[in-house]
């Protein structure tokens, strides 16, 4: 999974996501309840993208993987920034994109919870 679009399509078949714009027109910020999930430049070669992790679990892919390091412009202890060069195998891809959804999502109102799964 490298390609802008494969990643947005990805992104926005989770339950409630939405892409937004507050950056300008450049930059894709994936949301869901308008709490931030992931973003990326779409016209960067090769993409990167932010997408928040559990902070000892960062640490851990950091060491594992060059392509992730700490969250560009972003907390440095919650994020990660993940180079899509090939580096990072696809399912670890989409576990990560996966877990930063479920990481805004837990941390919603448990009504905001329920309404998104009856989606």
């Amino acid at each position: 999974m490298q390609t802008s679009t494969e990643v947005t399509n990805y992104l926005l078949a989770k339950p409630g996501a939405y892409v937004d714009y507050p950056f300008g027109p450049q930059v894709r910020v994936f949301k869901v309840a308008e709490k931030v999930f992931a973003l990326f430049d779409p016209d960067q070669n090769p993409l990167r993208i932010n997408l928040k992790c559990e902070p000892m679990q960062s640490l851990a892919l950091r060491d594992l993987f060059d392509a992730i390091q700490p969250g560009y412009h972003m907390n440095k202890k919650h994020w990660n920034t993940i180079t899509l060069d090939g580096s990072v195998p696809r399912g670890e891809l989409m576990r990560l994109f996966d877990l930063s959804f479920e990481l805004v999502v837990k941390g919603l109102p448990k009504a905001r919870r329920i309404a998104l799964r009856a989606d």
